[in-house]
């Protein structure tokens, strides 16, 4: 057989022929032309942390879904450093009907824009009322037509996260399979969440996911109600556990960083860092947003439990 020759009797490299079959890679996945932007409700009060987490977690969202036009509004922005939901709300409208209006004034066909502006995202790990009635009310407030998500959890990949910020403060083996010991290894884990009995409820869903990878117990708690934390710690310990661990079922912003040092010496243990902008994060965020628009698989993976 002959081989492609180009100039000066170079071999030329010619394109592969597509894969047939269930095992063909998939077409990688693009943002539809004119698709709704996606905008991360950020709760509590902004700052330089804050952002950069915000940021962090849009960019990984762009990296997954290239041509995503994605965005950050503040619940308590200040519209000058942080703009508010309502804001980029209103900014992400205006700019919608400036396009199509300059598109109309320069002789293109175009359509006429149609469906919501955003799918605002609140950046929350779990169902917080208070929060997400305040999303829900800046949604109003802006007269936008926007779809709002639920909270990011539960899900399997926040328990692999809550996973690695345990083993990260060596409070967790980093992987099971491997035959070492950790000698700060926690054996009972309390996972501690915001917005009450609802979030804990939550919050307990994701916790077995993280018993099952941790094989010790798991039981959550509330930041947010007197007593919940050393309830919790109490029980755990009454159950045989000596070496405890708190687990923040938190991004971040939604709380201050001090009440959960408070809830760790509540508990007489050390505590975790919170999931931050942690990949799963970003990827949960575009999850919700491309199952609001049916352009994607609803969720993403969870890693298996090893």
């Amino acid at each position: 057989m002959s081989t492609p020759t180009g100039p000066a009797g170079l071999p030329v490299r010619m394109p592969r022929p597509r894969q047939p079959g269930r095992h063909r890679r998939p077409e990688p996945l693009a943002a539809p032309e004119g698709a709704p932007a996606l905008v991360l409700a950020v709760p509590g009060s902004p700052g330089a942390a804050t952002r950069s987490l915000a940021e962090e977690v849009v960019s990984i969202a762009r990296s997954e879904l290239p041509g995503l036009d994605a965005r950050i509004g503040y619940l308590d922005g200040d519209d000058a450093e942080f703009p508010t939901l309502q804001s980029v709300l209103a900014h992400t409208a205006q700019e919608r009907t400036a396009r199509y209006e300059q598109a109309i004034a320069a002789g293109v066909e175009a359509k006429e824009p149609e469906g919501p502006v955003a799918v605002v995202v609140p950046l929350l790990a779990g169902p917080d009322s208070a929060l997400l009635r305040q999303v829900r009310q800046a949604v109003m407030d802006s007269r936008v037509a926007a779809d709002l998500t639920d909270a990011l959890g539960p899900h399997p990949l926040l328990a692999e996260a809550l996973h690695v910020r345990l083993s990260e403060a060596g409070l967790a083996r980093a992987d099971r399979a491997r035959l070492f010991t950790v000698a700060t290894a926690a054996d009972g884990i309390i996972l501690a969440s915001v917005g009450g009995d609802e979030a804990v409820q939550a919050a307990g869903i994701t916790g077995m996911l993280l018993a099952a990878r941790l094989a010790v117990p798991v039981m959550a708690a509330a930041l947010d109600q007197e007593g919940s934390i050393a309830s919790v710690a109490e029980q755990l310990r009454g159950s045989g556990s000596q070496q405890l661990a708190l687990a923040p079922y938190l991004i971040g912003p939604e709380i201050d960083a001090a009440l959960v040092e408070e809830a760790a010496k509540e508990a007489g243990c050390p505590a975790a860092e919170p999931l931050g902008a942690y990949p799963a994060i970003g990827k949960l965020a575009l999850a919700k947003y491309t199952t609001a628009l049916g352009i994607a698989p609803q969720t993403p993976q969870g890693t298996p439990v090893r």
